[in-house]
């Protein structure tokens, strides 16, 4: 049987707890819980809450019941295909990156299953300009996740044991 993937499910569970935890602080600890409210932190940064019905950039939106199940089904199919992913790769910062992307996954879907929405909340911005959508810390880790993953399969070459020459 395979060895689990200790550091990268560690992650994954690290990243799930702080997601609902901050998701439970902004709503719960501040009150910022309706469309419209708003905390400013900093001139650059606030607090806002945004209930997010679709997925990345408001693709997909779920307008019913059926498609909020379905978005549910799907990323959960994504998040297991990604669990798996995990339990099969041995290098550690690939695992990381992957336990980024579950833990990220997993607090989005509970949002989804438990609220119908997705509870997204930071807010940069520079003056009227926003660089993002109003994001979560489980975007945030899930965006991180990936790019790690694109950086490593792009640009990093892991270094393979030379090949024997068999006509010695």
């Amino acid at each position: 049987m395979a060895k689990l993937p200790r550091t990268g499910l560690l992650v994954a569970l690290a990243l799930f707890i702080a997601d609902q935890a901050s998701k439970l602080f902004v709503t719960q600890g501040l009150g910022i819980r309706y469309m419209g409210d708003v905390r400013d932190v900093l001139p650059i940064f606030a607090l806002r809450f945004v209930p997010n019905y679709g997925i990345s950039l408001g693709l997909l939106t779920a307008d019913g019941t059926l498609q909020r199940w379905a978005l549910v089904a799907l990323t959960s199919a994504i998040a297991v295909g990604v669990a798996v992913w995990m339990t099969r790769e041995r290098n550690r910062a690939e695992q990381i990156a992957l336990g980024c992307v579950l833990g990220g996954a997993l607090g989005n879907i509970l949002d989804r299953a438990r609220l119908g929405y997705v509870v997204d909340f930071a807010d940069l911005h520079f003056g009227e300009w926003r660089p993002f959508l109003v994001f979560n810390v489980a975007d945030a880790a899930i965006t991180i996740g990936v790019l790690v993953l694109l950086v490593r399969a792009l640009l990093v070459r892991d270094k393979a044991a030379p090949v024997e020459n068999s006509n010695a």
